[in-house]
């Protein structure tokens, strides 16, 4: 089994690990209602998606 020869120092291994970093995540804003929704996904709060309604609204009668 390979082992290191030496100690890596820590300068090399905090280079190595620059880009284990979290990211935001992506989001946007509806353009019917304005609710912040994920890319490409139907909106929750009124249930368009690209300017169609998909999910129908109930009304309480």
């Amino acid at each position: 089994m390979a082992v290191p020869a030496r100690k890596v120092s820590n300068t090399r291994g905090r280079k190595r690990r620059t880009h284990y970093k979290i990211e935001e995540k992506t989001t946007t804003k509806c353009p019917n209602c304005g609710a912040i929704i994920k890319p490409h996904r139907v909106c929750g709060e009124c249930g368009f998606y690209k300017g169609k309604e998909v999910i129908k609204e109930e009304t309480a009668e």
